[in-house]
């Protein structure tokens, strides 16, 4: 009964908090990479994953992101994933739907047979399909439309597990400018910051995550909590060639999520995402803002 209680009071302050707007983290990218899968039974080696999140963001810009993620274990200790992803976004500029990027993690557990304290590393790489500057009738777009950043990032990260306790610390590094061209100069609108071939800092995310067994153990739910921290301030390139600092652009985003699994096999199941922020940077020019998201997906193990 407790442990019910935590559980419905998170959610009840998390949708009180749905119309702050903040950072998507599903978007970002690295909040779910490197996730290893689990199972009882240990010949299967293989796991697909399709699903979606569905996002109010910006000026009412709604976003879909469809993913197919598989994950392979070749080991007790070692494992690779790979995620597809795409995007449909809808606003006044119009729809807009294109693939988005790869990702390509690793995940190794330094002590998986561990008694208490388990650690694991993961290291991995963002590939993006477009160049960020996806347009409509020859118009570039601003960023909450673009289907991905643009950007080549280097993803790595630990992750420590104490009972029903786990911990997250990942950094995600871009390597390049993207190739978008909007500029709020040449717009009918000034409601998005400009972004032409813009230069986006790094991250560094801080997740902290509960697990409850409900059901006969069938429901797992895990409340968690995401702080996001973008390690200065971005900048693009204004009309007359002069890099510009976008200020206020640095700081901190803390999400609160509430994932629910449910096992409707002995190797498959369905799992659900609700997220909402708590606290949020003051300007947020990459598009990646959200009021709430919710997410649906199907995992099959093999």
């Amino acid at each position: 009964m407790q442990k019910n209680l935590k559980i419905t009071f998170f959610t009840l302050v998390l949708f009180g908090f749905q119309q702050i707007s903040a950072q998507g983290c599903s978007d970002a990218g690295f909040c779910s990479v490197g996730n290893t899968f689990k199972t009882t039974n240990t010949q299967l080696k293989n796991q697909i994953e399709v699903g979606g999140v569905y996002g109010l963001g910006e000026e009412d810009v709604t976003v879909f992101s469809p993913y197919v993620i598989y994950t392979r274990s070749f080991s007790e200790k070692f494992a690779l994933n790979g995620k597809f992803t795409g995007n449909v976004a809808n606003g006044s500029f119009g729809t807009r739907s294109n693939v988005g990027d790869i990702f390509v993690t690793g995940n190794y557990k330094f002590n998986p047979n561990a008694s208490n304290l388990k650690w694991s590393g993961i290291l991995g790489i963002k590939i993006p399909l477009t160049a960020g500057n996806d347009k409509i009738n020859t118009i570039s777009l601003p960023m909450p439309y673009q289907s991905s950043l643009g950007t080549f990032d280097i993803i790595g990260g630990l992750e420590a597990s104490v009972k029903k306790w786990n911990f997250n610390v990942v950094a995600q590094i871009p390597l390049n400018d993207n190739k978008n061209s909007y500029l709020t100069a040449l717009s009918p609108t000034d409601a998005f910051d400009s972004t032409n071939l813009f230069h986006r800092q790094p991250d560094v995310l801080f997740r902290s995550t509960y697990t409850v067994l409900l059901a006969s153990e069938k429901l797992t739910l895990k409340p968690n909590v995401l702080f996001i921290y973008h390690l200065g301030n971005d900048s693009y390139v204004n009309q007359f060639g002069n890099s510009v600092t976008i200020d206020n652009s640095e700081g901190l985003t803390i999400n609160g999520n509430l994932i629910a699994n449910y096992k409707i096999g002995e190797n498959s199941s369905i799992e659900t995402s609700l997220a909402a922020p708590f606290v949020v940077r003051e300007v947020r020019p990459d598009g990646l803002t959200r009021s709430f998201t919710v997410g649906l997906s199907f995992k099959q193990s093999l």
